[in-house]
């Protein structure tokens, strides 16, 4: 409000400055003017063809025409030479007469006083015609526009703090209220939303804005909330057997057979809790913006190589295969910026997924490309995703409702999402129960 009332005001005053410094030249413009018809009228008056104009324009003179204060008149021979008569109370200077002469006119300014010349042929010769005086009507005028200048910028600014205020207040009022609603929102009560009016204005803009902000927030913490509920189901799982199989091994002397299996026990609980937290770290380490990580430039073709010798090692009955129909011809379309490893992870996560969910069934990974973007599709023949689920497969620790039984955490698809993402990548999931599944892989170029 401040400062758009500050803006106002020295635009009007810069306006103002310029009606007065306009209407003042004009003044002075409009002063030459009038010493100039005087100048002619004494002319032909003083100086006439025939002694009759004299009478006729000394009655112009005396009863149409006001005198102008301190009113001189100075008539000044030019002789054939060129020669100016001169006038012992006239201190112009050489210009003023040499503009009379070449142009016919001319004018000059002494403080308040002015001065009119022209250049005038009777029968008595060549004369310069100079009228001078006070020009009190243009003082007088400039005093009157100041004052009415002055009159209307403290009008105007008293007007606009006024009216600014109240209409300051009313337009801040509904931001006044979402700020208020905004500080009775926290961590407690973030189901709390503000007020939105169906005005369409910007007012409502902002509060629906808020509430999108509100909404990510509140689904954040929950996502947080149940990702610290299941990591410590998870984590208290296998915990919770290797301190029993401890307990009861240590309870009484037992027979090496069952000593032996108690610690196959722990190291195959301790083996799964490792695999959870190692899971866990690279899920909060895909988090990060990825300034900390190596990008480099990366081929899609050697990464897919790469995974499936990776799989092949890792599950020997796997049957993964590239196709090589979608390849691209061009180099320069195989080529993504990221970090390589990442990649590996997040892909292997999502061929091992399929060989799993598949029982070992063919698996294909085909590799294709648009002008500004990568694609990996794999496609397995395995169990199928229900529709109602996929919205929440890329949620740590989820998994569908029909792979009860099959072994899993639910952190390898929320894993590759979050390094895909940080690639500026996507992940498209498509599936039908019993048929297969389908997952689109886009890196841009």
């Amino acid at each position: 409000m401040t400062v758009f009332a500050g803006l106002t005001l020295s635009t009007i005053m810069v306006m103002g400055a310029l009606v007065y410094y306009f209407a003042n030249q004009h003044s002075f413009e409009d002063f030459y003017k009038r010493l100039e018809i005087r100048a002619y009228l004494a002319a032909k008056a003083t100086l006439p063809y025939y002694e009759s104009d004299s009478v006729i324009y000394n009655e112009i003179r005396e009863e149409h025409l006001e005198k102008l204060p301190a009113e001189r008149e100075y008539f000044l021979k030019v002789d054939s030479s060129g020669k100016i008569q001169e006038d012992s109370s006239l201190a112009l200077p050489v210009s003023f007469y040499q503009n009379v002469l070449t142009q016919h006119r001319g004018t000059f300014r002494e403080g308040n006083r002015f001065y009119e010349g022209v250049l005038y042929k009777s029968k008595q010769g060549l004369y310069i015609v100079i009228v001078s005086a006070i020009n009190q009507y243009s003082a007088e005028y400039m005093a009157w526009l100041r004052k009415i200048l002055l009159i209307c910028f403290t009008v105007s600014a008293v007007i606009l703090v006024v009216v600014g205020a109240i209409f300051s207040r009313y337009i801040l009022q509904p931001i006044r209220r979402i700020m208020t609603q905004v500080r009775s929102i926290s961590s407690r009560n973030l189901h709390l939303r503000l007020e939105v009016h169906k005005s369409g204005d910007e007012i409502n803009e902002l509060a629906g804005t808020f509430n999108n902000m509100l909404d990510r927030l509140e689904t954040a913490f929950e996502t947080q909330n149940n990702f610290v509920s299941n990591a410590s189901h998870e984590l208290s799982t296998p915990l919770t057997a290797i301190i029993g199989e401890a307990e009861l091994a240590l309870n009484k002397d037992r027979s090496q057979e069952s000593y032996k299996y108690a610690m196959e026990n722990i190291l195959k609980e301790a083996g799964r809790l490792e695999h959870i937290t190692k899971s866990l770290l690279h899920l909060a380490q895909t988090g990060f913006d990825g300034k900390k990580q190596d990008w480099d430039q990366v081929r899609t073709d050697e990464l897919l190589f790469t995974v499936k010798d990776t799989i092949d090692k890792m599950i020997p009955g796997s049957h993964v295969n590239i196709d090589y129909s979608l390849f691209p011809e061009e180099e320069e379309k195989l080529t993504v910026k990221g970090n390589t490893q990442l990649l590996e992870l997040a892909l292997s996560n999502i061929v091992m997924n399929a060989c799993k969910y598949s029982n070992n069934q063919p698996v294909s990974i085909a590799l294709a490309a648009t002008d500004k973007k990568v694609i990996i599709i794999v496609k397995d023949q395995g169990i199928g995703i229900p529709q109602q689920d996929i919205p929440y497969i890329f949620s740590p620790f989820f998994r569908a409702s029909n792979t009860g039984l099959f072994k899993g955490y639910g952190i390898g698809l929320p894993l590759a999402m979050n390094i895909i993402r940080m690639h500026k990548g996507d992940i498209i999931v498509n599936s039908q129960v019993n048929v297969g599944t389908e997952i689109r892989i886009e890196l841009p170029l």
